[in-house]
């Protein structure tokens, strides 16, 4: 296939006053692209982050001495809402503004000296793509502050796998389906795809006739397993993620009979359940009620750029826990057996949401635009 090697570039300030930023940007159709981006200069050492589209992060932290050059390839969706002649996403007033929507494909390399020699992108139709659906605690966050495992995960897979998330902040089952979020799913899955479904949150709060974990819920939750299966993918349902609430040292169920209901939907219709609930409960205990305040969005005043309010939110994540739920993610997928664990990425070294990374030696490259 035709490679793109060059877009529009533009360089912008980071948060951090020490850091940059190189944006790439390639004018695009929707479809998923293998980048391949040299990294390193012959003037300066470099520390490179990557993230692509709207903060999905694709690799961390990456060192060039001085003269050294590395290369690295990952995968990237780009989409619109464009699903086909007939049918579009419905998509919410505030994210006409969002880059997952745009129509460019876009890749961000920053951190303390991002140094960035080249980049080619190749439109390719052989990746097996992962669909996320979901709410907020899935969705690609366009602000600071805030972030999902679905916009962590890209790190932990090689450049076979292509994540394409189409969650969205306050969606459940019922408007991701009206909002023909599931129906553009439906249209770019092939066979041999992923896809996983993490609901819960907001459907807890539908309280009209004919709603309720074994009832609207239930039937949502089949009828996305019965349509995924007519295209040959494989589905996953993933328990919701826990909610930071401590009773007596322990973290209760605070999504009721939602639970229950995935896990017995999963079993009626054979398909595997990620228990990303439960690993979340291990990992808030083990690092405590006030040390888990690390992994939600609990920050003071001015933390980020045009926040001016102290915020305490115990339901969303914040860029640290984003990336250890990822990995709850990553080691539920391999506790599958799903073929899918066979692309990994080599470096991963393994997790254990009883025995957390230190959140203190977490680092994050804030951009200022968001």
């Amino acid at each position: 296939m035709k490679k793109v090697i060059f877009g529009l570039i533009a360089l912008c300030l980071c948060f951090n006053s020490e850091a940059r930023n190189v944006v790439k940007t390639f004018k695009v159709e929707d479809g998923n692209y293998r980048v391949t981006a040299v990294l390193g200069s012959k003037k300066s050492a470099g520390d490179t982050w990557v993230k692509a589209e709207q903060r999905r992060l694709c690799f961390e932290n990456i060192h060039t001495k001085k003269g050294e050059f590395k290369t690295i390839t990952f995968v990237v969706n780009k989409r619109s809402p464009y699903i086909n002649e007939n049918m579009n996403i419905n998509i919410e007033e505030k994210e006409k503004g969002y880059e997952n929507w745009d129509d460019v494909l876009t890749i961000d390399f920053c951190g303390d000296n991002p140094q960035v020699k080249d980049v080619q992108i190749e439109k390719i139709d052989d990746a097996i793509t992962m669909f996320l659906c979901g709410n907020s605690t899935v969705t690609d966050w366009n602000k600071e502050a805030y972030a999902s495992w679905g916009q962590m995960i890209p790190r932990w897979f090689d450049d076979k796998v292509c994540v394409a998330n189409f969650a969205e902040s306050g969606e459940r089952t019922s408007t991701f389906i009206s909002s023909n979020r599931w129906a553009a799913v439906m249209e770019r899955a092939k066979k041999g795809d992923y896809i996983l479904i993490e609901f819960g949150h907001n459907d807890q709060k539908e309280k009209e006739p004919g709603c309720g974990a074994w009832y609207n819920f239930s039937y949502n939750l089949k009828r996305m397993i019965d349509e995924a299966k007519k295209k040959k993918c494989q589905v996953v349902l993933v328990t919701p993620a826990a909610r930071r609430k401590f009773v007596d040292g322990k973290v209760p169920n605070t999504h009721g009979e939602y639970l229950d209901a995935i896990k017995a939907v999963a079993e009626r219709e054979n398909v595997p359940v990620l228990d990303l609930n439960t690993m979340c409960c291990v990992l808030y205990e083990a690092i405590g009620e006030e040390g888990s305040k690390k992994i939600m969005v609990h920050y003071p005043a001015n933390t980020f750029p045009n926040q001016e309010q102290a915020i305490a939110d115990n339901t969303h994540f914040s860029t640290f826990g984003a990336y250890e739920l990822a990995k709850c993610i990553v080691v539920g997928l391999k506790h599958l057996r799903l073929p899918l664990a066979d692309h990994i990425v080599g470096e991963w070294q393994g997790f254990d949401p009883s025995q957390p990374d230190d959140w203190q030696q977490w680092q994050w490259p804030v951009n200022i635009k968001f």
